[in-house]
């Protein structure tokens, strides 16, 4: 068998794509817009609209809670995610692994300080972290 009809029969035994029925446009005035919002009462426009006009039963909500929700003090998590940004930290770290592992790490007074210095950064950027979380912040340190 040619290799274009193995290709070819291949491509005529693979299931076709399933289709998913085109939307429904239902165009708006704002202040139509803003009424079923009001109504909506905080539940997905298109979701309210389809209850009311097929069988007027709202089905359950199932939306993701936002994992931003049970973070505290937002401006403490975006310091230290500006922080993990703008460092090199993991690069680094990973450049550090592996010159141990292969034995070619010596270890000088520069390299004890400068891993010292990396330490207390990773401890202050857990610190803010915690606290973003909500932790006090003696349970953070």
């Amino acid at each position: 068998m040619p290799l274009d009809d193995t290709f070819q029969n291949a491509a005529l035994a693979a299931k076709p794509p399933k289709k998913r029925p085109p939307p429904f446009s239902l165009r708006l005035s704002a202040a139509e817009r803003e009424r079923l919002l009001a109504q909506a009462d905080g539940a997905p426009l298109g979701s309210y609209i389809r209850a009311k006009i097929l069988d007027g039963a709202m089905p359950p909500p199932r939306r993701r809670p936002r994992a931003s929700a049970s973070v505290v003090d937002q401006k403490a998590l975006s310091q230290v995610l500006a922080a993990l940004g703008q460092s090199r930290l993991s690069s680094n770290l990973n450049q550090l692994a592996h010159l141990a592992n292969i034995g070619a790490l010596p270890v000088t007074p520069e390299l004890e300080a400068e891993l010292a210095e990396a330490l207390a950064a990773i401890r202050d950027l857990r610190r803010l972290l915690l606290v973003a979380l909500g932790f006090k912040e003696q349970d953070a340190t």
